[in-house]
């Protein structure tokens, strides 16, 4: 079976799922998220994922810190949900997922590098009158 779904409409995809997940997983969901698929790579931006709590605890060093560290301990324990979850929508298998997210702007940025390029395997999908 051909899958019909455009890029946008994969990409739409990834950020609603991520967008559930924030909400289940990290308690509080994004403000805004975009989702782009380039070649292997399928890049996640969430903006204002920071809780009132943390926007506090970014006006210490410290506590800066602390953001991160915890922020990455809870992705690196969910990575194998996120790799689902991705790998279930794209249909490729999840080679590696980077993170980080910044203090300053509230906005954490996933990537996700797949076992091939799904720009390709999109278009392989569709046919000649698409």
């Amino acid at each position: 079976m051909k899958d019909s779904r455009s890029k946008g409409m994969i990409e739409a995809e990834i950020s609603d799922a991520l967008v559930r997940f924030e909400k289940e997983y990290m308690g509080r969901g994004p403000v805004e998220t975009r989702t782009y698929i380039i070649e292997d790579m399928v890049i996640v931006r969430l903006k204002g994922v920071l809780t009132r709590a943390e926007e506090q605890l970014t006006k210490s060093d410290g506590g800066l810190m602390l953001i991160k560290q915890v922020r990455v301990k809870l992705l690196e324990e969910a990575r194998h949900l996120l790799e689902t979850i991705v790998g279930d929508i794209t249909g490729t298998a999840i080679v590696s997922m980077h993170t980080d997210i910044s203090t300053t702007t509230g906005e954490r940025v996933i990537i996700f590098t797949l076992d091939r390029n799904l720009e390709e395997k999109i278009l392989s999908g569709r046919t000649k009158k698409d």
